[in-house]
């Protein structure tokens, strides 16, 4: 199709052009793998997951002032046992669940560096649920749901990815990097 025709079929029938959005595979009916997700960086920057193809992945919706933030200690273990196999950890900061995530994207990346020394990518804020819940989000709970539906329950749910980009597994808050290790490995 050339992009004449191509922009003539964008146009609907009220004559104005389509709404574009930088993503059209961004909505979850269109999305297959994590590939098809664009996010925010925190410097507000957008980064195409697909820059991680071929990787395994760990998403985590995280908290700097939850019960379960000391995580962030076995997280950085397993992304600095397994990076160089092909293994990201992506953290998706959360203020969803009692505020627990108060501050700005640098203001979180400067706590978990400064307690944590974490080195893997952690990208701008977002909501999980709702409907302001983020696409990337829905995608992964309509993938794997969780006890009791697909709502995330709290921080530091975990989603496992494998190197083709599906969901392959879901991990409750409680559930610890170190119990995901030979989880991780098997799809290395």
């Amino acid at each position: 199709m050339t992009q004449d025709a191509q922009a003539a079929a964008a146009i609907p029938e009220t004559g104005k052009p389509a709404a574009q959005t930088a993503n059209p595979a961004q909505t979850t009916a269109a999305a297959t793998t994590i590939y098809d997700f664009t996010v925010t960086a925190q410097d507000g920057s957008s980064i195409s997951l697909a820059d991680y193809r071929g990787k395994v992945l760990l998403v985590v919706n995280t908290a700097t002032g939850c019960g379960f933030t000391p995580q962030y200690e076995g997280l950085e273990a397993l992304y600095k046992k397994y990076q160089d196999q092909g293994f990201a950890i992506l953290d998706f900061p959360c203020n969803q669940f009692a505020g627990q995530a108060p501050g700005t994207d640098e203001e979180i990346h400067e706590f978990c560096v400064g307690r944590f020394a974490m080195t893997f990518p952690q990208f701008s804020k977002i909501n999980v649920n709702g409907k302001d819940a983020d696409p990337l989000y829905v995608w992964l709970k309509s993938q794997q749901g969780g006890v009791g539906g697909s709502r995330i329950k709290w921080n530091f749910t975990k989603f496992l990815i494998d190197r083709e980009g599906h969901a392959v597994a879901r991990f409750a808050s409680k559930t610890t990097p170190e119990e995901l290790d030979g989880k991780v490995a098997a799809l290395l």
